[in-house]
């Protein structure tokens, strides 16, 4: 497919180099990044051992778009039924990330906790290079076709102060409250896109993201493993 002289193509085991770049390159300017990784002298490194690995799962299980110039790229997974336990991802976080596992693992907790009942699929993430931007946008228009086609919505996360601006607003996605992530991490907001036939706005009854959910924390990382601790409140 060709938008704005772009061409998008899905990803194979040779983009993930230049793509793990771009994504940490990315994240490395994001408020996200530094709470993920305080250390600044490492987290160039521990950033793109994390993005390797988002590749990697995206690429086994769902799906990765890329343009032939690699400029931009982004992660996707269908999630038309409950996903598998997650104890498989926990224990690749601890092994490739060591200490600074624990962050990661709580981040993923966060998104998988509050992730919609109902059928959709999850932008799992998206990445750009400086100056590319109508590359992403490429990547976002040719996914959500498809999804218009399905008559499927989808999700998303956004750390940053303006949910309704930017890339994911462009492309229809609206935001709910942020997720306040525990040890002084950033807001992270749910990004909802629905479909024109969703007449209503999205409640926890009918399986979208839900208003208001204040979420101080989700889970704890222990010994490989992440344990539910309390359950978010509603308010």
């Amino acid at each position: 497919m060709r938008l704005m002289e772009t061409t998008v193509r899905r990803a194979t085991g040779e983009d993930v180099d230049a793509l793990s770049s771009i994504m940490a390159e990315s994240l490395m300017a994001q408020p996200m990044g530094v709470w993920l990784v305080p250390d600044v002298a490492k987290r160039a490194v521990v950033l793109r051992r994390w993005a390797r690995l988002v590749l990697l799962q995206g690429l086994e299980h769902g799906r990765v778009d890329t343009t032939d110039d690699r400029a931009a790229v982004a992660v996707w997974h269908a999630r038309l039924e409950p996903p598998p336990p997650a104890a498989a991802s926990v224990y690749d976080l601890h092994r490739l990330l060591g200490p600074h596992a624990a962050r990661f693992a709580l981040l993923h907790a966060c998104v998988d906790g509050l992730r919609p009942h109902r059928p959709h699929h999850q932008l799992a993430h998206v990445a750009v290079r400086p100056g590319h931007g109508d590359a992403a946008q490429a990547l976002l228009a040719a996914h959500h076709q498809t999804l218009d086609l399905a008559g499927l919505p989808s999700c998303a996360e956004y750390s940053g102060d303006r949910p309704g601006d930017g890339l994911l607003a462009r492309g229809g996605y609206q935001p709910r409250s942020p997720i306040l992530l525990a040890s002084g991490g950033p807001a992270l907001w749910r990004m909802w896109r629905p479909q024109p036939c969703d007449e209503q706005p999205c409640r926890p009854a009918d399986g979208g993201l839900p208003r208001r959910i204040r979420l101080d924390r989700t889970a704890t990382p222990f010994l490989g493993r992440v344990i539910p601790a309390a359950p978010p409140r509603s308010s």
